[in-house]
């Protein structure tokens, strides 16, 4: 029996959640959308005034710090360097300097936007936390901290600059609810950028002039004396700048030492190189075998031995192959002739004389390759204690080296700076420098016609769209959250039988309304008659006589289902007896009106010799009988296991057609496992929105370890308290049971 988590949801799963969640995702919906309504109906209408400004590539004859140092800092302009000036222009446009410029220029304080407004959790802040002094009575607008900072804020929160990407343009915009005041912001904002641009110009030219006139002499003493260095440290160490740099940007320095470490190098390598394949012919020739002797003509060792080696390596190549052809013709001869013949003797003399000079020519190999990879050898260790002199020299030289080579490149970069900034200076004029500024208004910005806020056309539609979206996430989380039964998949989900659905009506929460004329014709009883029908059709054929009816935990509605299954078996013309065993919490002596004189089911099983007395339930019903629970015993589940009970269940058998038992719920007590053994069937009631799927499963579980056949246990749940409205009734019913199939409506009989 799997649980309902263990299935794996379908789209149409997905529906029925949203369906059984409708009131929750309607009025988060209907929430959402609201919020929009209101939004664009009470928010503030704003202006929003745009204005472009260009800023132009700078000229080139301006006498500025970025053009004496261009060569020196790699200036130029490239699409980095124009990024990072449109970039720069933008953020002095929103600056703190230039916005209190305009706002003072402007006088904003006195705009309802700059208006301070009462906050709570400004105010809960200001009680917890503490609070600095406050702005001097009468001061300006800069000796107001707390003013500046609000004012600052909200000029911030209204003012957007952005910069078109590709091109040199700033757009500039300003929301205010006056159409006139964002204008004016924008064009104060822009002029106040241009002054700003300007002045700095300005200052930056005289003062680079002044600078430069100090600087140059220092410069070129500088330059002077790292020249000297230079020439003073190559005649100390011998090294020699080339003037040319390698891969990394280093200076190329050239010096002996280094040209003798680069040649031992180069001899070391190749002593070892020449060692180790002296080494391996020599390994491989005193092992004395021709085959692999042989099989060294031809090949890189070869080539890299002595003219000796090579020589008899290619003669012993070629004493194998005679051997291998007088072996062959051999061979073929003995087949035919015999041991004595003149041509076989000569063949075998040739191969024994063949044999032995292979033979002499491998000694002499031997000792030749014996000698070459002692040479090698010999070679190897000369180059060695050659390249560790030559190191040792390089290593004492390295320091020096190192230190040379950043005082040549310091040099050549100090006469560079002073040789380039003499020309630049030479060069421009400080009038030229005081050009007028880069920046250029393109739009002027304009008092707007229209408000831009609220956006009604993308407030409503994203309303609606997230009234939808948080509507369906507000019924997923209600559904997940909630572990209650809602509805028939979830029954079917966990592999139980469902007999039937039960609606919420009046009848169903006071059980005498089912006496009613008019109940008969009500969507409850309709409900209870197909109850009915699916417990008559039993599944092993015989309608079962004796019925158990409860629920998993209280409060699930089983005494009003008990009756009113009893009254429609009776009105089926059934004898039908019903028995509350429920004695902990007997109801149907009060809700029945019962006579208090009755006797009870509790005073049957206390004392054998009672008399059974079953009351009529209703005089219209002759064979429905009522047995009430009676005094309520201090045991019940004893009286309930006990054999008085078994016997009374016996002979009721022989006395009705039906027996239906209202006993506790299954959880609780343990009523309901004893009366298990003694029924034919057992009705479990699962209260929509009540019961939790835990407790019906466990519920079900526990009657089927108890039902007389484990094989084929009668055991079915009846979904009780089901809305008319819900989609678990209309899945279930469709229309059956409303208005349209109401026989107490006249005109409907062709709908019937």
């Amino acid at each position: 029996m799997n649980t309902v988590s263990e299935k794996e949801l379908s789209l149409q799963d997905f529906v029925n959640i949203l369906r059984r969640r409708r009131n929750v995702f309607l009025a988060t919906f209907a929430a959402v959308v609201a919020l929009a309504l209101l939004a664009c109906i009470f928010m503030t209408r704003r202006y929003e005034a745009k204005g472009v400004i260009q800023l132009q590539k700078p000229s080139s004859e301006n006498l500025d710090l970025g053009d004496l140092m261009g060569s020196a800092l790699g200036g130029g302009g490239d699409s980095l360097t124009q990024n990072i000036e449109l970039q720069t222009q933008a953020s002095i446009l929103q600056s703190d300097t230039l916005a209190l410029q305009v706002i003072q220029e402007l006088n904003l304080e006195q705009n309802a936007d700059f208006k301070s407004k009462f906050s709570i959790i400004r105010a809960a802040l200001r009680l917890i936390s503490p609070s600095g002094p406050g702005d001097p009575a009468g001061a300006s607008l800069e000796n107001s901290p707390r003013r500046r900072a609000h004012a600052l804020k909200v000029f911030q929160d209204h003012l957007k600059v952005k910069v078109t990407s590709g091109t040199r343009l700033i757009e500039v915009s300003y929301t205010n609810p006056d159409p006139k005041v964002a204008s004016a912001v924008v064009n104060h904002l822009v002029q106040a950028l241009i002054d700003f641009t300007f002045q700095t110009k300005y200052k930056a030219t005289s003062q680079i002039s002044d600078w430069l006139t100090g600087q140059l002499g220092d410069l070129r003493k500088q330059s002077e004396d790292l020249a000297s260095r230079v020439v003073a440290m190559q005649k100390e160490t011998g090294l020699f700048g080339v003037g040319a740099s390698d891969l990394q940007g280093k200076p190329i320095i050239y010096s002996p030492v280094l040209d003798r470490l680069q040649t031992s190098t180069a001899q070391l390598s190749q002593a070892q190189l020449n060692e180790v394949v002296k080494e391996s012919v020599y390994k491989i020739v005193k092992t004395g075998d021709p085959e692999l002797i042989s099989e060294l003509s031809g090949t890189s060792l070869a080539g890299s031995s002595s003219m000796g080696v090579t020589t008899s390596l290619d003669l012993i190549h070629q004493l194998r192959a005679q051997e291998a052809t007088i072996e062959a013709q051999l061979a073929q001869d003995s087949s035919v002739y015999g041991p004595q013949y003149p041509k076989l003797i000569e063949e075998k003399a040739s191969l024994a004389k063949v044999r032995q000079s292979l033979h002499d020519e491998i000694a002499r190999i031997s000792e030749r390759a014996k000698n070459d990879a002692e040479v090698a050898r010999s070679t190897l260790e000369g180059a060695q204690r050659a390249y560790n002199a030559d190191r040792a020299a390089a290593e004492k030289l390295n320091d020096k080296a190192i230190e040379y080579a950043i005082l040549e490149r310091e040099a050549n970069q100090s006469e560079e700076l002073y040789q380039d900034l003499l020309k630049r200076l030479k060069e421009a004029g400080i009038l030229e420098g005081l050009h007028s500024s880069n920046v250029t208004i393109v739009d002027k910005a304009s008092p707007p016609s229209d408000p831009s806020s609220p956006k009604v056309l993308l407030i409503l539609p994203a309303g609606v769209v997230g009234g939808f979206i948080l509507g369906i996430f507000a019924a997923f989380f209600s559904e997940a959250s909630d572990n209650k039964i809602q509805g028939i998949e979830e029954i079917e989900a966990m592999g139980l039988r469902l007999l039937g659905i039960l609606p919420h009506s009046s009848a169903s929460e006071h059980g005498e309304a089912l006496f009613k004329q008019d109940s008969r014709f009500s969507a409850y009883h309709e409900a209870v008659r197909s109850l009915r029908s699916s417990i008559l059709i039993s599944r092993s054929g015989r309608p079962p006589q004796v019925i158990l009816i409860t629920s998993p935990s209280p409060g699930e509605g089983k005494s009003t289902t008990a009756l009113g299954l009893s009254i429609v078996m009776a009105q089926y013309g059934r004898k039908v007896l019903l028995v509350e065993a429920d004695m902990r919490r007997p109801v149907y002596r009060t809700r029945l009106k019962l006579d208090p004189a009755a006797g009870g089911l509790s005073l049957l099983l206390a004392d054998a010799q009672a008399e059974f007395k079953p009351v009529l339930l209703n005089p219209e019903l002759l064979g429905l009988h009522v047995l009430a629970a009676g005094p309520t015993p201090p045991y019940p589940s004893e009286l309930i296991g006990s054999d008085q009970m078994r016997r009374l269940v016996e002979s009721w058998r022989s006395m009705y057609d039906f027996i239906l038992i209202d006993c506790p719920p299954v959880l609780p007590v343990t009523d309901a496992q004893i009366l298990e053994e003694l029924v034919d069937a057992t009705i479990l009631l699962a209260r929509v929105g009540a019961t939790s799927r835990i407790a019906l499963e466990r519920g079900y579980k526990t009657l089927l370890q108890h039902a007389k056949d484990q094989t084929n246990p009668n055991l079915g749940v009846v979904l009780n308290f089901v809305s008319s409205r819900s989609a678990a009734y209309y899945g279930y019913y469709g229309y059956y049971g409303g208005g349209k199939y109401d026989y107490r409506q006249e005109g409907n009989d062709a709908n019937r």
